[in-house]
């Protein structure tokens, strides 16, 4: 029995040493390799007088652990993000993802999943404490073949590493969590670096002195709405499961807007998110900062760099109002952006159903623009930031178009809803969720290409794109950030303005358009429509 639970301790940490920190690395044969940490694990153990050596024993046990923990954040995170966990600023998404349990399963499944990864940190921990103390025990009783066999399996690393020895594809000798330490080391120092970097871009601006009179002129009298789609990335286009359907969207899109008397003109953004952390997305596109994490988004916006948004806002030429149905709680950051009005969920007059995350469908949202801003008369200019997010993960259920006149005050969607699919159906096939990712975007599109088509005149126009690329599920784990964006206007002046950027005409950019970092759009759109030389 105490043979058996010695041999238990010892796989338990050769697995936690050599368990790789994403789920598409994991392979039978990567766990048939002598890693060098054990070996100096064991030298460490057996040169240390009885006292220190538990003590070590407790410490290595610990990291073993935290680390096993950390490579287990960093699965979900590269599962959902395509990206490690991040030591210095990802703690704050840990709270979004209990919210999207919460919203995906309902609250005994977000309290289920919270207890749940409490209980396991904590054994964890304990696990691996208590086994490195045993495994040290044994070494200390039996040291003479702890000595020998240390030194046996030393020889053979070195001569596996340096002769390049592997097993199934797979070397045989590793450092590989070493690697991982010294990574995970490397990343923390840079995000703590990162404050003064940002700092430092956040005081240029170029257009910070330029006077009002002077901003946007190429715009005056236009409403301007900026509209992102939650998750439109790349993929949608480019992946040949979803193409087709995708495609034939955006063709009956062109061609409505096209019936309505509007052109278009698109291209790729590469966006510093993929997955999720959609409001760092939407501040780098209006602040032109690359805004690629939580401290750089709240450093932003507890300054003083103008946003795109805050540009129109200081002219005094248009009234700002942002449509934001996802928020459901105080959004301070909104008086940062330069929005003089803002439409949470709770002031859209919605009365129906949230459809999983998504708190108003994009339809009803598009309509109650419309009747609150849109459709008044004898008003002021409006430039608006619309997020749709439909789209947004678990994309089950999901809404589908219906005549505009039935909308009402969105009780109809109860029995929309109802005919849905259901989540946690939906999310045991990548499949199926490619389908319904694939489903949701359309219903966006839709949405917006009919309302433009019904609402859209001479003085609108319509700036869409995605935030960002959707979960790794969808995109197979492709490491392109690139997402869609276009201009729709009926004015011939505003897309003349653009020419140059060599975008594609139409709502699909081509392959070979001009691809920019999300970052650069706000100087080249205020370029593209200030004064004209």
């Amino acid at each position: 029995m105490r043979v058996g639970t010695h041999v238990l301790a010892g796989v338990f940490v050769l697995v936690a040493i050599l368990v790789p920190d994403r789920l598409d690395r994991f392979t039978l044969q990567g766990f048939f390799r002598l890693p060098v940490e054990a070996l100096f694990l064991a030298i460490l153990l057996l040169v240390l007088p009885a006292r220190a050596r538990r003590v070590a024993a407790v410490a290595a046990g610990s990291l073993i652990g935290l680390s096993t923990v950390l490579k287990c954040l960093d699965m979900g995170f590269y599962q959902t993000l395509a990206r490690p966990f991040d030591l210095v600023f990802d703690w704050v998404l840990l709270t979004d993802a209990a919210d999207w349990v919460k919203d995906s399963f309902g609250h005994a499944g977000e309290v289920l999943a919270v207890i749940g990864a409490i209980v396991l940190l904590i054994a964890v921990l304990v696990l691996s404490a208590l086994t490195m103390v045993r495994l040290s025990n044994m070494m200390a009783r039996h040291r003479a073949v702890a000595v020998r066999t240390t030194l046996v399996l030393g020889v053979v690393w070195i001569t596996c590493f340096t002769m390049g020895v592997q097993f199934a594809g797979v070397p045989v000798a590793t450092n590989g969590y070493s690697q991982f330490l010294a990574n995970r080391v490397q990343y923390v120092r840079e995000g703590l670096g990162d404050a003064d970097v940002f700092r430092k871009q956040l005081a240029v601006d170029a257009y910070a002195k330029t006077p009002s009179g002077q901003l946007l002129t190429g715009l005056r009298g236009k409403d301007v709405l900026f509209t992102f789609i939650e998750s439109y990335g790349r993929v949608a286009i480019d992946n040949p499961a979803m193409a087709p359907e995708i495609d034939k969207t955006l063709t009956e899109g062109n061609a409505r807007l096209k019936s309505a008397g509007f052109a278009a003109q698109s291209g790729w953004l590469r966006s510093p998110v993929t997955g999720a952390g959609s409001w760092l997305a939407h501040s780098t596109f209006l602040s032109g900062l690359w805004i690629k994490n939580q401290q750089r988004y709240r450093t932003l916006t507890t300054g003083d760099h103008a946003t795109l948004t805050k540009y129109f806002q200081k002219t005094g030429a248009w009234r700002t109002v942002g449509i934001v149905p996802g928020v459901r709680k105080a959004w301070p950051e909104g008086k940062y952006f330069g929005l003089d009005h803002i439409y949470d969920s709770t002031h859209l007059g919605y009365q129906g159903p949230y459809f999983s995350w998504t708190p108003v469908p994009d339809q009803f949202s598009l309509e109650a623009f419309q009747k609150l801003e849109h459709g008044k008369k004898n008003r002021d200019p409006i430039m608006a930031e619309i997020i749709l997010a439909s789209s947004h993960n678990p994309w089950s259920p999901i809404a589908h178009i219906i005549d505009w006149k039935d909308l009402g005050n969105g009780k109809i969607f109860y029995k929309i809803k109802k005919e849905g699919t259901n989540p946690t159906e939906v999310w045991k096939s990548a499949q199926r969720v490619r389908t319904e990712y694939r489903k949701a975007i359309q219903y966006s599109l839709d949405s917006l290409t009919q309302w433009m088509q019904r609402y859209g005149d001479d003085n609108t126009v319509l700036v869409f794109l995605g935030d960002h690329q959707p979960v790794p599920t969808v995109t197979g784990g492709t490491a392109n950030k690139d997402v869609p964006v276009t201009i729709v206007a009926r004015d011939p002046k505003i897309l003349q303005r653009v020419s140059g950027w060599g975008w594609t005409d139409g709502l699909k950019p081509a392959d070979n358009a001009p691809e920019w970092a999300m970052d650069q759009f706000r100087n080249r759109f205020l370029k593209a429509f200030g004064p004209q030389s």
